[in-house]
């Protein structure tokens, strides 16, 4: 009775983290003095994580800043580095895991000494978590007569096979086809919609016969159905596509759209890099996210936020960059744009784009930001569009490939020569930037383009 009293109590402690919170809890109950590691909060918007591989095993030791374990926050993957030492004597959430709740236990730590093997046996439940919901109480029954407290109720008679289930109901467009192994596979190679098929095997079931003659079109009456393949949603992806249609349904989006010369950037940044000596490769981003700060600067109210009680200007003005990653879309941050030049954006630009590649980036990289560009210049086909803001950013610049215009040249303008030329459209959120001011900023921004000497002053 007393080891059931005792078994649950317990010493939290927090230990702050590089990049949050991780709380751990210290049990002291039938197994030796040990540590219970909890799913931490890699970023302020994570609610549960996936667990990727494990950098340590059971029995291997760890000391301050050493990785535990991958872990995909509804981000980007990151390695959870580890502010304590000891050894890790059981892990309780394996490799692949999904959605595992923030504060879930995911592993036990001893201090060197501690014999592991007593930890073999140790559960989620054992850890606080995991374990099964207590069982309702039974009421107590008015006006019970006296001989029936000795008189057992009756077990209820089983239920006949068929009529016996598991887990929950399932409705017949959810239940799994009846279909053998081998003619599963087979569909799944030869492209062959289960559903469309109808069983000739024992009780209606789905043979390897039944999924070839499907494919070869014969005794199929069945109409053509498309094929195709689900691919399961990273928690990057879910929280992508809750930002972006959060963005389109609350901010009254307006666009401005203008066409500019970059006839002289070309050549500026044609003769800055022929003058480098190989010490750095300019690339147009780079110019067009110093211009965005230029013109942020001149016309701030752009560089604004919502907060829901107020407007937000920012004084520095920090550009998200959007990347393409095999996992979706991330926005790492160059900061104070204003104060660097062209190659400390360009080596700022690289390295976080590597990064973001390698899923590496670190939170305080990627959250936040005052302005974004999505620049879709490197396709030729891209001539222009519309991007969706950053919330809670105001405005987004979609940046065209580059295009040979004919304009009018000569004194008499009867001649014609090709100039370079983008189509650049500006997103702005109407709550924050009046349609006057967003029209303002792009005028900034093309000035600046036109002229790149300011660029570099």
């Amino acid at each position: 009775m007393f080891g059931a009293v005792l078994r649950r109590r317990s010493l939290l402690r927090t230990t702050t983290l590089r990049s949050g919170l991780l709380p751990l809890a210290r049990y002291y109950a039938s197994f030796p003095p040990h540590t219970v590691i909890k799913m931490p909060a890699l970023s302020p918007t994570m609610t549960a994580g996936n667990i990727g591989a494990w950098q340590k095993k059971v029995g291997d030791t760890i000391a301050p800043g050493e990785v535990l374990v991958e872990i995909e926050t509804d981000k980007a993957q990151m390695d959870f580095e580890f502010q304590e030492d000891g050894v890790i004597a059981r892990i309780l959430k394996d490799a692949g895991e999904k959605d595992v709740p923030v504060g879930n236990p995911i592993a036990v730590l001893v201090e060197e000494g501690t014999d592991v093997s007593a930890f073999s046996s140790f559960s989620l439940a054992d850890a606080g978590g995991g374990a099964a919901p207590a069982a309702p109480k039974e009421e107590k029954k008015a006006d019970t007569p006296s001989g029936a407290a000795s008189t057992p109720s009756p077990t209820p008679a089983a239920e006949p096979e068929q009529y016996s289930h598991e887990g929950k109901l399932e409705t017949a467009l959810d239940r799994e086809p009846n279909i053998t192994p081998a003619a599963k596979r087979l569909a799944r190679e030869k492209g062959v919609v289960i559903s469309s098929l109808k069983g000739t095997g024992p009780g209606g079931k789905i043979t390897e016969d039944d999924v070839n003659k499907a494919g070869s079109g014969v005794g199929s009456s069945a109409s053509p159905v498309a094929s195709y393949e689900d691919t399961p949603l990273s928690n990057m992806r879910k929280t992508i596509a809750r930002r972006l249609q959060e963005s389109v349904k609350e901010n009254p989006h307006f666009f401005v759209t203008s066409q500019i010369s970059v006839s002289k950037l070309l050549k500026l940044r044609q003769a800055l890099n022929n003058s480098s000596e190989g010490k750095y490769k300019l690339s147009v981003n780079d110019f067009l996210i110093k211009a965005i700060a230029i013109a942020s600067k001149k016309v701030p109210a752009a560089n604004s936020s919502w907060t829901g009680d107020a407007i937000r200007q920012y004084n520095n003005v920090d550009v998200s960059v959007a990347v393409a990653t095999p996992n979706g879309l991330i926005t790492p941050i160059v900061t104070g744009v204003e104060a660097r030049g062209l190659e400390s954006i360009s080596n700022k630009v690289k390295e976080l784009a590597k990064k973001a590649r390698e899923n590496k980036l670190k939170p305080e990289e990627y959250q936040g930001g005052t302005i974004s560009i999505s620049n879709m210049g490197m396709n030729a086909a891209v001539d222009n569009f519309t991007a969706v803001i950053n919330p809670p950013q105001a405005a987004i610049l979609a940046v065209g490939t580059t295009k040979k215009v004919a304009i009018p040249a000569g004194e008499d303008g009867t001649g014609i020569e090709w100039d370079d030329q983008i189509t650049v459209t500006g997103s702005f959120d109407h709550k924050v930037v009046d349609g006057a001011v967003g029209a303002e900023w792009i005028k900034e921004f093309k000035k600046v383009l036109e002229n790149p000497l300011e660029l570099l002053l």
